[in-house]
């Protein structure tokens, strides 16, 4: 149940929701574009190599712990009210970044920059549900999809265009920057935007943000680290105190819930064995599709010494092959075969990545791998493939009033398999690189082709967990009716 103010008129509601596509889309811009400008940072800030992952990781691990509070407190203090907040922590995080004149700086900065595009981030879909009702809401939710994954395709690109051209000496200043002129007209249009609220209101809980967010980078630390340090005891010391802090997060979220007060996470949830399958099969996902393309960006920067456009115009064919499989599964593949695309989707990118795998371990340390290319759109269209049946399966599986709970926690440990991903196929790739900066082709291809088979591993893991997930029994068509939850967006 919840409360908001009286719809606008239709003009407005449309603009509204562009207001609110232009967010959605800043977010994924900013996590695309640091992929392939993140070498460019580092050589320019210095530091050691592990800053390459953490530039990503410290802004997608806030986001990932972050994302169920800041949805709560929507529900509590309006979601305009916290949209607006968020966006604005968002563009001025943006802007420190860009200035930022160290690596320790800038890393601290983009953890805020993603704790803030939590709280913005999770408003979008109730807003547009208080904007919207019957067929509308549907056309609504369905331009989620194809903004997104134009925001995907042009990420890599937009990245390596703005560094390359290096205006008025920015460099890679300019990746930041851009996010300051679209924030500032989100915060322009906001009073189109209505205000949405949960009746009752919910509480937060203070303490299990606090775990979830220890437990979680405690497990990341050490993976980012470990590989360059050479894996001392206190990276397993740390991955122990992480497994631990995690465990003590879920006995404290099942004490809330016995004793009536709001959770973070619905602990009901867990009592499906598909749900609990589902979250470990995201996990494993995400990681491979978010760490294979900081590798493939390192790969060709660190290892072929490319410059950064040609970094970006190399992720095109995966993130091109993405959009529009994605698109095709949501319009046509799914309606009609269901959850069975999503093993076409877990095929297509075994194939890719093998493929990729292979290509780095034949081609020439000195010469552009252009084989590479047609590996990486296979990939794409396994990853389109899979994301848009998984989340709608997952959530079928949920009951009607656990279902805010179960998105919300879907798309948190969306962001943290992705942080994870970057975290070890990121050090599987640099510990088989010799030390010293500029890394040497020959000793880069092997990062890369290693980074590439444990990606194919977690492939095969992958489809194990998500047979684990599927319904043993084909529901009835009434009870698939009220289940059923779409999730439009593109992963």
């Amino acid at each position: 149940m919840s409360y908001s103010t009286t719809p606008p008129p239709q003009r407005r509601r449309w603009a509204a929701l562009a207001v609110l596509l232009v967010a959605e889309a800043m977010n994924l811009l900013d996590a695309t574009i640091m992929t392939v400008a993140a070498p460019v940072i580092r050589a320019g800030l210095g530091g050691p190599v592990s800053s390459i992952q953490w530039f990503s990781a410290a802004y997608t691990l806030p986001f990932a712990v972050f994302l169920i509070t800041g949805g709560r407190l929507g529900d509590i203090a309006g979601r305009r009210r916290v949209f607006r907040f968020g966006t604005a922590g968002f563009v001025l995080a943006s802007l420190g970044c860009a200035l930022a004149p160290s690596t320790a700086v800038l890393i601290a900065l983009r953890a805020v920059q993603g704790a803030a595009a939590a709280l913005a981030v999770p408003q979008t879909i109730g807003m547009i549900r208080a904007l919207f009702t019957g067929p509308d809401l549907a056309r609504a939710m369905g331009t989620i999809g194809p903004v997104m994954g134009l925001a995907a395709v042009t990420g890599p690109v937009v990245g390596g265009a703005l560094t390359q051209a290096d205006v008025l000496g920015s460099s890679w200043r300019a990746v930041f920057l851009v996010n300051v002129p679209l924030g500032a007209a989100v915060l322009a249009a906001t009073p189109l935007l209505p205000e949405d609220r949960a009746a009752p209101r919910p509480r937060l809980d203070h303490a299990g943000t606090a775990l979830a967010v220890l437990g979680s980078g405690l497990l990341v630390c050490p993976l980012i680290q470990g590989g360059t340090h050479g894996w001392p005891g206190w990276c397993w010391a740390m991955l122990a105190a992480g497994g631990a802090v995690l465990a003590g997060f879920a006995a404290h979220q099942r004490r809330r819930a016995r004793g009536g007060r709001s959770t973070l996470v619905e602990p009901g949830l867990f009592a499906d064995r598909g749900f609990t399958a589902a979250l470990v099969s995201s996990v494993l996902f995400f990681a491979v599709v978010g760490g294979l393309m900081l590798v493939a960006a390192l790969q060709m920067q660190l290892g072929l010494h490319r410059d950064v456009l040609s970094a970006g115009f190399t992720l095109l064919p995966w993130s091109a092959a993405m959009a529009l499989s994605s698109w095709a599964a949501g319009a046509w593949l799914v309606p009609r075969y269901g959850a069975r695309v999503m093993r076409a989707g877990l095929l297509a990118l075994l194939a890719g990545v093998g493929s990729a795998a292979a290509v780095y371990a034949t081609s020439d340390p000195a010469s552009y791998p252009w084989p590479l290319l047609p590996a990486l759109a296979v990939a794409g269209v396994g990853q389109g493939l899979y994301a848009v049946p998984f989340f709608t399966t997952a959530l079928n599986r949920v009951r009607p009033p656990e279902t805010g709970s179960a998105a919300g926690l879907l798309n948190a440990v969306q962001q943290l398999g992705g942080t994870l991903g970057i975290a070890l196929l990121g050090s599987v790739f640099f510990h088989a690189a010799a030390p010293g900066d500029p890394t040497p082709a020959a000793a880069a291809l092997p990062g890369a082709r290693n980074a590439f088979c444990l990606a194919a591993a977690l492939v095969l893991a992958t489809a194990v967990t998500t047979a684990m997930m599927l319904p043993r029994r084909r529901p009835s068509p009434a009870n698939q009716e009220e289940r059923f939850v779409p999730d439009t967006r593109v992963r």
